[in-house]
């Protein structure tokens, strides 16, 4: 009976040992901070912590598939930045001329500016009217970096493109090869004034200055759409009936199929810059012998990436930031065509995709 009353005890005493402790667990509960950051958990109290940030961005024009893609980019790494910052929101305001217009670019960025926009993404169309615009926007507080066609002058905190003058020798160098070092050949410019393609045509003025078999017959300029470049070329063609060659500094003829039905495969050699999906049926039928690719969905995701690097996480960034173009040719057609559907284009044969 003893031993039967000590158990009892024992029994008691552990039951409210067990109750005190379990009152000393809650208290405990309750009196420490959770480690999670409670934004993750609440969301209002997320909602009043997200930081709303509008990058603001103004390519050449909206008629230029380039650009599309590059929105494409923006957009989607506006959407990565958002998940992997719990404390931010990215959002990228399309604002572009339908066609190719620097005064239109310049207001857009004045009304960027009103609007209280945190930064500017742009592609220049002239220099001239783009610079004091940018400096303007940059006094203001907002934050403006260039792609694909910069102001180097400006107050913008970084450029993401390649180095045009190298580009315009490439093209040179490639389109020398098909021709055999000698002959006639013409660069179709695009815009005269857009600060890339100037830089362009010189790097290929350049390199025919090392040539002495290439004869330049003239740069020749145009709205940067399909049907001006066209038509362009018909003109020029028709005054030098002995063309050799064409330097494109940009892909616009080759924008739609049209050109297809103005000339005959591989009797005037083509080199271009751009490598586009609507572009390589050119390639693949010998109506143009090089395109030099550019990696136009990354204009979008690395210059949102980089804008979030330098306004939310102040870190410092490379004021100019390089792409490098590759070179299309018939022979690895298809593996630049696998890499444009990794990057989201839609529009791409199944043919060349299994090439």
């Amino acid at each position: 009976m003893i031993m039967t009353k000590a158990k009892t005890g024992q029994n008691s005493k552990m039951k409210i040992n067990k109750i005190v402790l379990s009152g000393l667990c809650l208290l405990l509960l309750v009196a420490i901070p959770s480690c999670t950051d409670s934004s993750d958990n609440n969301d209002t109290t997320k909602q009043e912590k997200v930081r709303n940030i509008v990058i603001t961005m103004i390519p050449k024009s909206a008629a230029n598939p380039v650009f599309l893609s590059a929105k494409t980019g923006a957009e989607k790494e506006a959407e990565n930045l958002s998940e992997k910052y719990s404390k931010i929101s990215v959002t990228v305001k399309w604002s572009t001329p339908e066609t190719e217009s620097a005064t239109e670019q310049a207001k857009l960025i004045r009304d960027a500016i009103k609007a209280k926009t945190d930064a500017i993404i742009i592609s220049c169309s002239d220099i001239d009217s783009i610079t004091p615009a940018i400096n303007e926007a940059v006094d203001a507080g907002i934050q403006v970096m260039t792609f694909d066609s910069d102001a180097p002058k400006s107050k913008r905190f970084a450029y993401f493109g390649p180095d045009d003058i190298a580009l315009g020798e490439a093209v040179l160098t490639e389109l020398s090869k098909l021709i055999g070092g000698k002959g006639k050949i013409a660069i179709l410019g695009g815009n005269e004034n857009a600060p890339n393609l100037i830089q362009r045509v010189n790097g290929i003025k350049k390199a025919i200055a090392a040539n002495k078999g290439i004869e330049l017959v003239g740069v020749f300029y145009h709205p940067e759409n399909e049907a001006a470049a066209i038509a362009e070329m018909m003109r020029v063609q028709e005054l030098h009936p002995d063309l050799a060659g064409w330097a494109m500094v940009g892909g616009w003829a080759m924008f739609g199929k049209e050109l297809m039905n103005k000339i005959e495969p591989g009797k005037i050699k083509i080199v271009a810059v751009d490598a586009l999906p609507e572009q390589l049926e050119y390639i693949e039928k010998n109506y143009a012998q090089v395109l030099f690719g550019q990696p136009t969905f990354r204009w979008g995701k690395i210059t949102v990436e980089t804008v979030i690097e330098k306004i939310y996480r102040n870190k410092k960034v490379d004021e100019i930031i390089r792409l490098s173009p590759i070179p299309v040719t018939i022979d690895n057609l298809g593996g630049w065509s696998r890499q444009l559907r990794a990057w989201g284009y839609q529009n791409i044969p199944d043919n060349y995709l299994r090439m």
